[in-house]
Protein backbone atom coordinates (compact mmCIF):
# COMPACT_ATOMS: atom_id res chain seq x y z
CA UNK A 1 0.00 0.00 0.00
CA UNK A 2 1.44 2.93 -0.46
CA UNK A 3 2.02 5.68 1.34
CA UNK A 4 5.02 8.50 3.04
CA UNK A 5 5.65 9.28 6.16
CA UNK A 6 9.12 10.96 8.18
CA UNK A 7 9.31 11.67 11.61
CA UNK A 8 13.11 13.84 13.35
CA UNK A 9 14.67 13.82 16.57
CA UNK A 10 17.57 15.81 17.69
CA UNK A 11 20.34 14.20 20.58
CA UNK A 12 22.95 16.60 21.67
CA UNK A 13 24.41 17.99 18.35
CA UNK A 14 22.36 15.43 16.52
CA UNK A 15 19.75 16.33 14.11
CA UNK A 16 18.45 13.21 12.80
CA UNK A 17 15.79 12.37 10.24
CA UNK A 18 13.99 9.23 8.97
CA UNK A 19 11.50 9.43 5.87
CA UNK A 20 9.74 5.90 4.42
CA UNK A 21 8.02 5.39 2.09
CA UNK A 22 6.28 2.57 0.98
CA UNK A 23 4.07 2.06 -2.78
CA UNK A 24 3.08 -1.84 -3.71
CA UNK A 25 4.38 -4.97 -3.54
CA UNK A 26 3.66 -8.23 -3.71
CA UNK A 27 5.96 -9.35 -1.47
CA UNK A 28 8.14 -7.35 1.12
CA UNK A 29 11.07 -5.56 -0.76
CA UNK A 30 12.96 -3.48 2.02
CA UNK A 31 15.54 -1.03 0.81
CA UNK A 32 17.40 1.22 3.52
CA UNK A 33 20.00 3.83 3.42
CA UNK A 34 21.78 4.83 6.11
CA UNK A 35 25.18 7.57 5.98
CA UNK A 36 28.57 6.98 6.18
CA UNK A 37 29.19 5.76 9.81
CA UNK A 38 25.80 4.73 10.87
CA UNK A 39 26.37 1.19 8.87
CA UNK A 40 26.07 -0.92 12.88
CA UNK A 41 21.98 0.84 12.56
CA UNK A 42 21.10 -1.26 9.75
CA UNK A 43 20.21 -4.33 11.41
CA UNK A 44 18.51 -3.36 14.11
CA UNK A 45 16.44 -1.29 11.94
CA UNK A 46 15.72 -3.75 9.53
CA UNK A 47 14.45 -6.03 12.51
CA UNK A 48 11.87 -3.10 13.44
CA UNK A 49 10.71 -2.62 9.57
CA UNK A 50 10.36 -6.12 8.92
CA UNK A 51 7.88 -6.35 12.63
CA UNK A 52 5.98 -3.66 11.44
CA UNK A 53 5.50 -4.22 7.29
CA UNK A 54 4.50 -7.42 5.49
CA UNK A 55 4.38 -6.13 2.03
CA UNK A 56 5.11 -3.24 -0.31
CA UNK A 57 8.42 -2.15 -1.48
CA UNK A 58 10.15 0.10 1.32
CA UNK A 59 12.29 3.05 0.51
CA UNK A 60 13.89 3.99 4.33
CA UNK A 61 16.10 6.67 4.39
CA UNK A 62 18.11 8.03 7.58
CA UNK A 63 19.88 11.92 6.99
CA UNK A 64 21.28 13.84 9.89
CA UNK A 65 22.76 17.06 10.56
CA UNK A 66 25.45 18.70 13.14
CA UNK A 67 25.23 21.57 14.78
CA UNK A 68 28.11 23.90 16.35
CA UNK A 69 31.49 22.96 16.12
CA UNK A 70 30.92 19.39 15.93
CA UNK A 71 29.18 19.72 12.30
CA UNK A 72 32.85 19.74 10.74
CA UNK A 73 35.46 17.10 11.06
CA UNK A 74 38.64 17.95 10.84
CA UNK A 75 41.34 15.10 9.65
CA UNK A 76 44.30 15.99 12.20
CA UNK A 77 46.72 13.34 11.15
CA UNK A 78 46.40 14.79 7.43
CA UNK A 79 46.36 18.40 8.50
CA UNK A 80 49.77 17.36 10.36
CA UNK A 81 51.43 15.59 7.39
CA UNK A 82 50.74 18.70 5.20
CA UNK A 83 52.03 21.18 7.95
CA UNK A 84 55.29 19.00 8.53
CA UNK A 85 55.61 18.82 4.56
CA UNK A 86 55.65 22.47 4.68
CA UNK A 87 57.97 22.97 7.71
CA UNK A 88 60.29 20.73 5.78
CA UNK A 89 60.33 22.88 2.41
CA UNK A 90 60.77 26.26 4.53
CA UNK A 91 63.79 25.06 6.16
CA UNK A 92 65.70 23.69 3.33
CA UNK A 93 64.55 26.86 1.54
CA UNK A 94 65.03 29.45 4.30
CA UNK A 95 61.69 30.49 4.28
CA UNK A 96 60.66 32.75 7.24
CA UNK A 97 57.44 33.14 7.26
CA UNK A 98 54.74 31.63 9.02
CA UNK A 99 52.32 29.25 7.00
CA UNK A 100 48.92 30.40 6.65
CA UNK A 101 46.35 28.01 8.33
CA UNK A 102 43.67 28.76 6.06
CA UNK A 103 45.05 27.64 2.55
CA UNK A 104 45.52 24.31 5.15
CA UNK A 105 42.41 23.77 5.40
CA UNK A 106 41.41 23.76 1.78
CA UNK A 107 43.63 21.20 0.76
CA UNK A 108 42.13 17.90 0.03
CA UNK A 109 41.31 15.26 3.02
CA UNK A 110 42.17 18.34 5.85
CA UNK A 111 38.40 18.84 5.96
CA UNK A 112 35.60 16.10 6.26
CA UNK A 113 31.85 16.02 7.24
CA UNK A 114 31.97 14.73 10.87
CA UNK A 115 30.20 10.80 10.94
CA UNK A 116 29.14 9.11 13.58
CA UNK A 117 32.25 6.79 14.04
CA UNK A 118 32.39 6.91 17.76
CA UNK A 119 31.48 3.10 19.25
CA UNK A 120 29.73 5.27 21.99
CA UNK A 121 27.97 7.73 19.69
CA UNK A 122 26.78 5.48 18.23
CA UNK A 123 25.81 3.14 20.85
CA UNK A 124 23.88 6.41 22.23
CA UNK A 125 22.01 7.46 18.80
CA UNK A 126 20.61 3.56 18.44
CA UNK A 127 17.70 4.24 20.72
CA UNK A 128 16.96 8.06 19.36
CA UNK A 129 17.01 6.06 15.68
CA UNK A 130 14.86 3.60 16.36
CA UNK A 131 12.04 5.83 18.35
CA UNK A 132 12.42 7.92 15.23
CA UNK A 133 11.85 4.86 12.77
CA UNK A 134 9.66 3.49 15.04
CA UNK A 135 7.56 7.40 15.09
CA UNK A 136 8.00 7.18 11.08
CA UNK A 137 6.54 3.73 10.78
CA UNK A 138 3.09 5.19 13.24
CA UNK A 139 2.58 7.72 10.65
CA UNK A 140 2.92 5.56 7.78
CA UNK A 141 0.10 3.26 8.79
CA UNK A 142 -2.25 6.25 9.71
CA UNK A 143 -1.76 7.29 6.25
CA UNK A 144 -2.36 3.08 5.10
CA UNK A 145 -5.00 3.13 7.30
CA UNK A 146 -6.83 5.59 5.67
CA UNK A 147 -6.36 4.06 2.34
CA UNK A 148 -7.44 0.93 3.41
CA UNK A 149 -11.17 1.60 4.29
CA UNK A 150 -11.18 3.18 0.78
CA UNK A 151 -9.67 0.43 -0.77
CA UNK A 152 -11.74 -2.05 1.29
CA UNK A 153 -15.04 0.08 0.46
CA UNK A 154 -13.98 -0.08 -3.31
CA UNK A 155 -13.23 -4.05 -3.41
CA UNK A 156 -16.30 -4.87 -1.73
CA UNK A 157 -18.37 -3.16 -4.85
CA UNK A 158 -16.12 -5.57 -7.27
CA UNK A 159 -16.75 -8.52 -5.04
CA UNK A 160 -20.41 -7.63 -5.15
CA UNK A 161 -20.47 -7.09 -8.83
CA UNK A 162 -19.01 -11.04 -9.16
CA UNK A 163 -21.97 -11.96 -6.97
CA UNK A 164 -24.36 -10.21 -8.81
CA UNK A 165 -22.69 -11.63 -12.31
CA UNK A 166 -22.75 -15.22 -10.66
CA UNK A 167 -26.34 -15.34 -10.01
CA UNK A 168 -27.14 -14.13 -13.47
CA UNK A 169 -25.40 -16.83 -14.78
CA UNK A 170 -26.82 -19.34 -12.64
CA UNK A 171 -30.35 -18.42 -13.35
CA UNK A 172 -29.62 -18.82 -17.57
CA UNK A 173 -27.60 -22.44 -16.96
CA UNK A 174 -31.01 -23.69 -15.67
CA UNK A 175 -32.96 -22.30 -18.19
CA UNK A 176 -31.29 -23.60 -20.47
CA UNK A 177 -31.11 -27.31 -19.43
CA UNK A 178 -34.17 -28.15 -21.15
CA UNK A 179 -33.75 -25.84 -24.05
CA UNK A 180 -30.63 -28.01 -24.39
CA UNK A 181 -32.30 -31.63 -24.34
CA UNK A 182 -34.85 -29.69 -26.96
CA UNK A 183 -31.85 -28.84 -29.53
CA UNK A 184 -30.33 -32.16 -28.91
CA UNK A 185 -33.04 -34.09 -30.04
CA UNK A 186 -33.61 -31.63 -33.10
CA UNK A 187 -30.40 -32.14 -34.04
CA UNK A 188 -30.78 -35.65 -33.84
CA UNK A 189 -33.78 -35.94 -36.00
CA UNK A 190 -32.06 -34.00 -38.64
CA UNK A 191 -29.20 -36.57 -38.89
CA UNK A 192 -31.41 -39.76 -39.01
CA UNK A 193 -33.97 -38.46 -41.23
CA UNK A 194 -37.17 -40.36 -40.59
CA UNK A 195 -35.37 -43.35 -38.52
CA UNK A 196 -37.13 -43.53 -35.06
CA UNK A 197 -35.06 -42.52 -32.24
CA UNK A 198 -34.21 -44.41 -29.14
CA UNK A 199 -36.26 -42.72 -26.03
CA UNK A 200 -33.31 -44.64 -23.88
CA UNK A 201 -30.48 -43.63 -26.00
CA UNK A 202 -31.41 -39.95 -26.34
CA UNK A 203 -32.02 -39.83 -22.45
CA UNK A 204 -28.33 -41.19 -22.05
CA UNK A 205 -27.05 -38.80 -24.56
CA UNK A 206 -29.09 -35.67 -23.48
CA UNK A 207 -27.62 -36.67 -19.84
CA UNK A 208 -24.06 -36.85 -21.11
CA UNK A 209 -24.10 -33.80 -22.89
CA UNK A 210 -26.31 -32.05 -20.11
CA UNK A 211 -23.12 -33.02 -17.94
CA UNK A 212 -20.57 -31.76 -19.63
CA UNK A 213 -22.59 -28.14 -19.71
CA UNK A 214 -23.38 -28.39 -16.07
CA UNK A 215 -21.93 -25.12 -14.37
CA UNK A 216 -23.67 -26.36 -11.15
CA UNK A 217 -20.62 -27.18 -9.47
CA UNK A 218 -18.02 -24.32 -10.67
CA UNK A 219 -20.93 -21.77 -9.43
CA UNK A 220 -21.34 -23.20 -6.15
CA UNK A 221 -17.07 -22.85 -5.90
CA UNK A 222 -17.64 -19.76 -7.09
CA UNK A 223 -20.13 -18.41 -4.70
CA UNK A 224 -18.24 -19.91 -1.56
CA UNK A 225 -15.16 -17.98 -2.39
CA UNK A 226 -16.78 -14.90 -2.09
CA UNK A 227 -18.19 -15.87 0.67
CA UNK A 228 -14.65 -16.46 1.74
CA UNK A 229 -12.84 -13.29 0.32
CA UNK A 230 -15.52 -11.10 2.12
CA UNK A 231 -14.92 -12.37 5.08
CA UNK A 232 -11.02 -12.10 4.89
CA UNK A 233 -11.67 -8.95 3.01
CA UNK A 234 -13.33 -7.95 6.64
CA UNK A 235 -10.11 -7.91 8.87
CA UNK A 236 -8.28 -11.57 8.73
CA UNK A 237 -4.52 -11.35 9.49
CA UNK A 238 -2.09 -11.60 6.49
CA UNK A 239 -5.19 -11.43 4.31
CA UNK A 240 -3.09 -10.37 1.31
CA UNK A 241 -2.03 -13.87 0.67
CA UNK A 242 -5.35 -15.38 1.19
CA UNK A 243 -6.93 -12.74 -0.71
CA UNK A 244 -4.29 -13.90 -3.80
CA UNK A 245 -5.30 -17.13 -3.22
CA UNK A 246 -8.83 -17.30 -3.33
CA UNK A 247 -8.85 -14.75 -6.25
CA UNK A 248 -6.28 -17.34 -8.04
CA UNK A 249 -9.21 -20.01 -7.04
CA UNK A 250 -11.95 -17.99 -8.39
CA UNK A 251 -10.47 -17.05 -11.99
CA UNK A 252 -9.71 -21.19 -11.94
CA UNK A 253 -13.77 -21.31 -11.93
CA UNK A 254 -14.63 -18.79 -13.95
CA UNK A 255 -12.37 -20.02 -16.96
CA UNK A 256 -13.70 -23.77 -16.31
CA UNK A 257 -17.17 -22.14 -16.48
CA UNK A 258 -16.53 -20.48 -19.70
CA UNK A 259 -15.05 -23.69 -21.39
CA UNK A 260 -18.60 -25.91 -20.44
CA UNK A 261 -20.49 -22.96 -21.77
CA UNK A 262 -24.05 -24.16 -22.96
CA UNK A 263 -24.47 -24.81 -26.66
CA UNK A 264 -27.49 -22.70 -26.75
CA UNK A 265 -27.37 -19.73 -29.08
CA UNK A 266 -28.62 -17.38 -27.15
CA UNK A 267 -28.25 -18.10 -23.31
CA UNK A 268 -24.79 -19.45 -24.33
CA UNK A 269 -23.23 -16.35 -25.70
CA UNK A 270 -25.32 -13.99 -22.58
CA UNK A 271 -23.12 -16.92 -20.19
CA UNK A 272 -20.15 -16.02 -22.33
CA UNK A 273 -20.47 -12.49 -22.15
CA UNK A 274 -21.07 -12.70 -17.89
CA UNK A 275 -18.37 -15.02 -17.90
CA UNK A 276 -16.19 -12.30 -19.22
CA UNK A 277 -17.44 -10.06 -17.21
CA UNK A 278 -16.59 -11.93 -14.05
CA UNK A 279 -12.84 -12.31 -15.28
CA UNK A 280 -12.46 -8.69 -15.50
CA UNK A 281 -13.96 -8.10 -12.05
CA UNK A 282 -11.60 -10.67 -10.54
CA UNK A 283 -8.21 -9.35 -12.23
CA UNK A 284 -9.50 -5.99 -10.96
CA UNK A 285 -9.42 -7.12 -7.11
CA UNK A 286 -6.49 -8.98 -8.12
CA UNK A 287 -4.57 -5.27 -8.84
CA UNK A 288 -6.10 -4.22 -5.71
CA UNK A 289 -5.19 -7.02 -3.33
CA UNK A 290 -1.55 -5.99 -4.02
CA UNK A 291 -2.05 -3.39 -1.62
CA UNK A 292 -2.99 -5.46 1.56
CA UNK A 293 -0.51 -7.10 3.89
Amino acid sequence: MTGYAEARAAEGHWNLRVSVRSVNHRFLDLHLRVPEGFEPLEPAMRRLVRDRVRRGHLDVSLRYELTGPASIGINQEVAAAYLQAINLLRHQFGIQTEPDLAPVLRLPGVIRPATASDDDEIARLESVVTRCLTEALDHLDQMREKEAAALQREMSEHLSRVSTLAARVETLAEAARPAFARRLESRLKELLGERQIDPARLAQEAAIAAERSDVAEELARLKSHIQQFASVLSGAPDAGKKLDFLLQEMQRETNTLLSKTPGIESDGLEITQLGIEIKSEIEKLREQSQNIE
